[in-house]
């Protein structure tokens, strides 16, 4: 990094007032369209566990097993990505194209390369990656058959990726919005079909959701890659020379801020993981649970999603003008956005909790569980997604991305996986008091991340 400016006494010469009407213009319009993003894929999965779910508490925990996988692999790839945007976001800002298409380019080469790792391993270890999140024989062997279908959808997915993230950095978001919206509707009918074995359709079960799954992904990769082939003069269509001709300085600029943000997402993601394997000492209907539990909290917090996307977007490219003054104050205007949030969306999933559960055929006791670890589900919104907005939002925006690894890291390992495990193994507490006591760890995240804030020293210039 470069130029760390951590307080008012460096004036910058193109410093221009922030105004609020322009902020919430830019935030309406990359905002907007991540929201109606995560909303679409977070409902197919919402969609999935419910088609899962019907077949019965062992199918939906072995998915929901397999997919902790993908779970990793997903916020690897979105670090990567995320911390390589800086560069777009900025570059953006001065209007760069060379060099964004370099720092596609990076993520092409690293992303695939991550992708034939994972699916390598996932193929191989398949049984034992399961037995990990469970020890029950059925699930195991439905995750394998799950995950080693599923697999094939990684390296397509890691492709795709780079465009969406990077078409929110440049703010061109109506075409990615459209293609995965198409594929995921390819992906629900797919489902309907392959897992039940309708219209004509082979009864597949958990395998036909992944066969599902990858044929849509395919399609969404191809729909990409036409669109951009056609539209000739977007950011991202170029000669292979214009994306692969990067020098080993801007690869060594972007991996030594996009890194960090991989161990800090990949690292959240494994601790999510092992929380998870604490849940399933509880059993395969913990396991069930918490699966639906934690894709509604998801779809209810896509909108922080599209919020943190935006402001990172925003105080990106207010840095690559060096208009730290109007960055920091985006900031600010950003996590008051957040605080009227997080009061709606936990009354709304309270609410919301026992018509959701009701919707399960399981037993009594079941549904029961069910609506209280969304209740418990619904009080950890606000310190996460004040720890999201901050962390994803705002410090990462600005390049500290080493900074916030150690904070995120720190509190996810010390704090969070020693609740969860000593909840479930010492105090043997039921699931849903285990969730809310987990929750403990974004609220010490959230604390010590407003005090970078106010301290300023996460702005960073890097282009």
């Amino acid at each position: 990094m470069e130029n760390n400016l951590d307080s008012e006494n460096r004036r910058d010469i193109s410093y221009t007032a922030p105004h609020t009407q322009s902020f919430y213009k830019k935030m309406w319009l990359v905002a907007v369209p991540v929201v109606i993003q995560n909303v679409i894929s977070i409902g197919l999965n919402l969609i999935d566990i419910l088609m899962i779910g019907r077949m019965g508490e062992k199918e939906l925990a072995a998915v929901g097993s397999a997919n902790q996988i993908f779970f990793i692999f997903s916020m690897i790839c979105f670090g990567l990505y995320s911390g390589a945007a800086v560069y777009v976001a900025q570059y953006w800002g001065i209007k760069d194209l060379s060099n964004i298409k370099k720092v596609i380019g990076i993520d092409y080469v690293v992303g695939t390369a991550l992708a034939v790792i994972t699916f390598i391993v996932a193929m191989l270890f398949a049984p034992k990656l399961i037995w990990i999140f469970s020890r029950d024989q059925e699930v195991i062997a439905l995750g394998a058959q799950y995950l080693r279908t599923v697999c094939f959808s990684y390296i397509l997915i890691s492709i795709t990726f780079v465009m969406v993230y990077n078409s929110r950095a440049i703010k061109k978001l109506k075409a990615a919005t459209i293609i995965n919206g198409t594929a995921i509707g390819i992906n629900t009918i797919l489902n309907y079909c392959l897992i039940y074995g309708n219209f004509g359709m082979p009864a597949m079960g958990v395998k036909g959701a992944a066969l599902a799954t990858v044929i849509a992904r395919m399609t969404e990769l191809i729909c990409f890659v036409v669109y951009i082939y056609i539209h000739k003069e977007h950011p991202f269509h170029g000669s292979f020379k214009e994306f692969f001709d990067f020098d080993r300085l801007l690869f060594k600029n972007v991996m030594k801020t996009a890194v960090p943000v991989v161990f800090t997402e990949g690292g959240w993601a494994a601790v999510t993981s092992l929380t998870f394997v604490a849940y399933g000492m509880l059993g395969a209907t913990a396991l069930a649970v918490i699966q639906i539990a934690e894709v509604v909290s998801n779809l209810s917090q896509a909108v922080y999603f599209g919020l943190g996307n935006a402001t990172a977007v925003i105080i990106g490219e207010s840095l690559g003008r060096s208009d730290t003054q109007s960055a920091y104050k985006y900031g600010g205007m950003a996590m008051k956005i957040t605080w009227g949030l997080n009061v709606t969306v936990t009354i709304l999933l309270i609410a919301l909790s026992r018509p959701i559960a009701n919707v399960y055929h399981f037993n009594s006791e079941t549904t029961h569980l069910l609506i209280l670890v969304m209740i418990a589900w619904a009080f950890t919104t606000t310190p996460k997604m004040l720890a999201y907005v901050l962390i994803c939002g705002i410090l990462r925006a600005g390049g500290d991305t080493l900074y916030s690894l150690i904070v995120d890291l720190s509190c996810n390992v010390i704090i969070q996986l020693s609740i969860a495990f000593f909840s479930v193994l010492v105090l043997n507490l039921p699931l849903y008091w285990v969730v809310g006591l987990v929750a403990f760890s974004d609220l010490i995240k959230t604390i010590i991340c407003y005090k970078r804030y106010y301290s300023k020293k996460w702005m960073n210039i890097v282009t």
